[in-house]
């Protein structure tokens, strides 16, 4: 398997994507893993193969999506907005891995489209673009480690790699509105301040933050 490091650096939003349809058998293994995410978090995440509707790539009032036909509903219950973040990020990851392209979206997208995929009592957050980009993307400037964590002499590497992992993840309009800090009691508590999609961004965050401290390094403070 690809460093895990190289897969998250190498992640950029797509938004242009070419005409190569995804493989059959990639479609397979996204809708394998989506089951497990399913299965695991009780969110209702759902593949969509060739389908140009949603993003409406000819009309520019849509934004400015071209070309994508794929793309995955990430819908869950009520308040999930944290945890679609985090289970979609891991999509993302997934999807990265096998060479595939992404974008979160939250509003450029037809949602008439997407809402009646839904069942009862689920709740659109978001969509994710997906395919193969005509460019891999370009990384975004980024905040310095401090401005978004509390860090000194004494803090652990591993405290310092998951920071340095939360900023390689995609945030809304890439305002990256998060803080970390480890407690009293040495666990690791993490805060979304107020922006679009920030509940969600918080989820995204916190997967890259595990990724990069390693699990087994810490607990989460609630």
């Amino acid at each position: 398997m690809e460093d895990i490091w190289e897969i998250m650096r190498a992640r950029h939003s797509v938004r242009k994507y070419d005409n190569r349809a995804v493989e059959p058998e990639k479609a397979a293994l996204l809708a394998e893993e989506i089951g497990r995410i399913n299965a695991e978090s009780g969110l209702s995440f759902k593949l969509v193969i060739d389908e140009p509707e949603a993003f409406k790539a000819d009309k520019p009032s849509y934004g400015s999506f071209s070309g994508c036909r794929n793309y995955v509903v990430l819908a869950g219950r009520k308040d999930d907005d944290e945890k679609v973040g985090y289970y979609g990020e891991r999509l993302v990851l997934f999807a990265q891995k096998e060479g595939l392209n992404t974008c979160w979206v939250a509003l450029t997208f037809e949602k008439s489209k997407v809402q009646p995929s839904l069942g009862p009592g689920e709740v659109l957050f978001d969509v994710l673009a997906l395919g193969y980009g005509l460019t891999p993307g370009t990384p975004h400037r980024s905040k310095s480690p401090d401005k978004v964590a509390e860090i000194g002499e004494s803090t652990p590497e591993w405290f310092k790699k998951g920071v340095e992992a939360a900023l390689l993840a995609p945030t809304a309009i890439n305002q990256q509105k998060f803080f970390f800090k480890i407690t009293d009691d040495g666990r690791v508590a993490a805060k979304a301040f107020l922006g679009p999609c920030s509940k969600t961004d918080l989820g995204i965050v916190k997967y890259h933050f595990e990724l990069g401290a390693g699990r087994e390094n810490f607990e989460w403070a609630e």
